[in-house]
C-alpha cells in the first residue's frame, strides 16, 4: 500500500476499531449509562478503571516521549495533561461512589486487572516506533466514551464532572494519519491500538461477569 493511502488507512483502523470493540460496543458499558443502573456495578467499574489508568505517568504521557513521537510530541503531552484531568475527576469518583462492591473470586478479578495495567505499562515504553503512540490514541479515542460512564457516576454521587480538555475524535485520527506516514510506523500504531482495546475489551467483560455473580448471590 502506498504511504499517503496506508496513513490514511491507519486512522480509519484506529476509529473502526474503537467503535467497534472498545468502550461504546460493550453492553455493559452501555447498561451503566442507564438511569437504572445499580450503584455497585458503577462503583466497580470507576475502581476498575483506575487501578488500570490511574497511576502516572499515563500512557499518553508516555508517549508524547516515545519512538516515532517527533513533532506530535507537543500534542501528546498537551493531550495527556487533559487525560489527566480526568484520570483525577476518576479518581475522586472513587470515594464519592463508594468501595468496590464484595464479589466472588475477587482475588483472580484484581490479578486480572494488574497483569492488565503491566500490559499497558508494556505498550507505553515500547522501542518500536508507533507502537506507544497507536496505544494513547486508543486511549484517547476510547475514552470519549469511558467518559459516559464516568458521567453516570458523577450523577449518582452528587459529583460535578469537569468538562473534559480530551482532543476530538477527528483530532485523534488525524494525528494517527501524522504517525503513520511512513510504513513501518503505521503497523506499529496499528498493533498498539488493538492492544490497548483489547485490553478494555477484557475489562468490560470482566465487569460484566463481576455484576453478574453478584445478581446470583
Amino acid at each position: 500500500m502506498a504511504p499517503i493511502a496506508e496513513n490514511v488507512a491507519a486512522g480509519r483502523l484506529i476509529d473502526g476499531l474503537v467503535v467497534d470493540q472498545g468502550t461504546a460496543s460493550s453492553e455493559h458499558a452501555r447498561a451503566l449509562c442507564a438511569g437504572d443502573a445499580a450503584t455497585r456495578d458503577l462503583s466497580d467499574a470507576i475502581h476498575a478503571f483506575c487501578a488500570l489508568h490511574g497511576t502516572s505517568p499515563s500512557i499518553v504521557d508516555s508517549a508524547s516521549y516515545a519512538p516515532g513521537a517527533d513533532t506530535l510530541g507537543p500534542w501528546l503531552r498537551q493531550a495527556a495533561a487533559g487525560l489527566d484531568q480526568e484520570r483525577q475527576s476518576l479518581a475522586s469518583l472513587t470515594a464519592a461512589i463508594g468501595p468496590m462492591p464484595s464479589t466472588p473470586r475477587h482475588a483472580e478479578a484484581e490479578a486480572a486487572i494488574t497483569a492488565q495495567r503491566h500490559a499497558l505499562a508494556t505498550l507505553a515504553t515500547s522501542a518500536r516506533s508507533g507502537c506507544a503512540i497507536g496505544a494513547a490514541l486508543a486511549l484517547l479515542l476510547d475514552w470519549h466514551a469511558i467518559r459516559n460512564v464516568l458521567a453516570a457516576a458523577a450523577y449518582r454521587s452528587g459529583v460535578v464532572l469537569l468538562p473534559s480538555d480530551i482532543p476530538a475524535p477527528a483530532a485523534i485520527t488525524a494525528a494517527a494519519r501524522m504517525i503513520a506516514a511512513q510504513p513501518s510506523p503505521a503497523r506499529a500504531l496499528a498493533f498498539g491500538a488493538e492492544q490497548l482495546i483489547l485490553q478494555h475489551r477484557g475489562l468490560w467483560q470482566l465487569l460484566h461477569a463481576r455484576a453478574q455473580a453478584r445478581d446470583a448471590l
